[in-house]
């Protein structure tokens, strides 16, 4: 009998999980269990828009999933449709891919000011993720800060500085785009705590900024140092070198000379959110670098602002069943053994760090342990969890049911656009002939960013 497993969440810790257990020799039949209609995870609902070599993965993942041995349910929420403790019971083994949905919070005073977000609701935002389509920022302003120093950042900044024709190939959602190209935004603010030489962006991506047709990169000569620190190991000094040079470029460069300007300012940490009734400004203090730790010096500035969005790191949401680290806020395990039968990959495991194809590894890992705990299934999987369903009135979608739903997005692409996305459950379920009764904002146990 072959052993049955979950994996909840189809994001890209998700799919290579699943990938490694059908390639493993394994008898087994795996099931997708996922809050959204719509597969992928990051790749559709926080890779940057403008990004579509990123998302080109969801390719090899599709391929995946049209492997008879696989199976998805879509638009199941765990934690409301369905309990951790029935999937437990219902398969051999149930692998957690939820990711690390929620942001973490910018504790300072004023932090939870209108018109301050952070970086996985606005990037949802502007992806057209059912979650967040009616968070509304309020872009009438004229200086947005970005607080991070990662690549997450890098996008929010590029994607607010870039024109409808550099987006004209994207799948930026239409209700973003106007947002976004009408708002009368002049410049961003990128803030690190620490220096440029350990900021955490990729150098692809921050050279692509030299190359925006309306927005200037600026940095401060002032606050480039004159050479890596040589407590870095080989890889990470190969790159701060590029970034450095990058910075280089940036700081020969003037505001002014295009409308808008992405200024990066380092060494400041967020101290206060300024304003009455809503973001009117930012409080930094400046920091020192002192063996790769950003340490106050009491010293602080304000920044006027109307927008922030803090990119300052993710965290699991609460699930029923699931031991959470307070700590670290993933999932508490043994190298991806959680409890017998239980099993975790992805950032739901190590927290939000790598690319994509850095949750290969924990596939390839669950897979094996997978085999050598069970070898041999025993509990009935998939019938039993549409015998659920069914009870439950849950509507619930099949890959083929999200294949249908991506042709209607393809067939509704403007030129040069690869879809037009379906940003409402409820309009992507119509596309199926379908209704549910509900179909509103997801619960925070959602799956698979």
């Amino acid at each position: 009998m072959p052993v049955t497993v979950a994996i909840v969440g189809a994001g890209p810790s998700g799919f290579y999980a699943a990938a490694a257990l059908v390639k493993s020799g394994l008898d087994c039949s795996v099931h997708f269990i996922e809050a959204l209609p719509t597969p992928f995870g990051l790749i559709r609902g926080g890779v940057a828009p403008d990004h579509q070599n990123t998302k080109g993965v969801a390719r090899t993942f599709a391929k995946t999933a049209a492997d008879e041995r696989i199976g998805y349910f879509g638009n199941v929420r765990l934690g409301q449709d369905v309990s951790l403790p029935e999937l437990r019971d219902i398969f051999d083994a149930v692998v957690i891919a939820l990711g690390a949905p929620m942001d973490r919070e910018l504790a300072v005073p004023g932090g939870d000011k209108p018109g301050a977000f952070g970086a996985a609701a606005f990037v949802g935002w502007y992806n057209g993720h059912p979650d967040f389509i009616d968070l509304n920022p309020d872009l009438n302003v004229e200086r947005v800060c970005v607080i991070g120093n990662g690549n997450v950042a890098l996008d929010v900044a590029r994607v607010l500085a870039k024109t409808p024709e550099e987006m004209a190939n994207s799948d930026l959602p239409d209700y973003a785009a106007e947002a976004i190209h009408s708002a009368p935004i002049r410049e961003i603010v990128l803030i690190g705590r620490r220096g440029p030489t350990e900021a955490k962006f990729t150098n692809k991506e921050l050279s692509e900024l030299n190359d925006l047709a309306a927005c200037v990169p600026v940095a401060d000569a002032g606050e480039l140092p004159e050479a890596v620190p040589s407590r870095l190991n080989d890889r990470a000094r190969r790159l701060a070198e590029k970034n450095l040079e990058t910075f280089r470029l940036f700081a020969r460069r003037t505001a002014g000379e295009r409308p808008k300007t992405l200024r990066f300012r380092f060494y400041a940490q967020p101290v206060e959110v300024l304003g009455a009734h809503r973001v009117e400004g930012l409080r930094l203090e400046r920091t020192e670098v002192r063996r790769g730790h950003a340490v106050a010096t009491g010293e602080t500035f304000d920044i006027p602002c109307g927008l922030i969005v803090s990119a300052i790191g993710y965290r699991m949401a609460p699930v029923k069943g699931l031991p959470i680290d307070s700590g670290s806020q993933v999932v508490r395990n043994r190298d991806g053994r959680v409890a017998p039968g239980l099993y975790v990959v992805g950032w739901a495991k190590r927290g939000p760090t790598g690319v994509i194809g850095s949750n290969k590894s924990d596939g390839d890992l669950a897979a094996a342990q997978i085999a050598e705990d069970l070898g041999v299934g025993g509990k009935p999987g998939a019938p039993a969890l549409e015998a659920l369903l069914h009870q439950r009135g849950v509507t619930w979608v099949t890959f083929d049911d999200w294949l249908r739903i991506e042709a209607a997005e393809i067939a509704a692409a403007p030129p040069g656009a690869p879809r037009r996305k379906l940003i409402r459950i409820k309009d992507m379920l119509a596309v199926l002939g379908r209704e549910a009764t509900d179909v509103g904002p997801r619960p925070l146990e959602r799956g698979a960013l």
